[in-house]
């Protein structure tokens, strides 16, 4: 899904080569507003986006297709402080996070 920070699509193609999304359960640090979330959150099982930032995980909150709310979940958060269970996920990448 091509956006303004990557009209091209390269992120999410790049993504694809390396990893395979599917049935897994993924942990994306720095989700913003859920604009590569949307690429492979269809394959995933679960996913839990955070970010920092209030605004853009409430933006993305609004813009979850109604097909991926069983599964796609978005909380403000800094990872360092993240309590999650570390064997819940399958997957942890960084986006634009560093």
């Amino acid at each position: 899904m091509p956006s303004v920070k990557d009209p091209e699509g390269a992120e999410l193609r790049a993504l694809a080569e390396l990893v395979d999304f599917t049935d897994q359960r993924l942990l994306e640090v720095g989700c913003g507003d859920g604009r590569l979330t949307w690429g492979y959150a269809p394959q995933a099982s679960k996913v839990l986006g955070i970010d920092t930032e209030a605004e853009a995980v409430a933006a993305a909150r609004r813009s979850t297709p109604p097909a991926l709310k069983h599964r796609v979940r978005f909380r403000v958060a800094q990872a360092e402080k993240l309590r999650v269970q570390p064997a819940g996920f399958d997957i942890a990448f960084l986006a634009w996070s560093l």
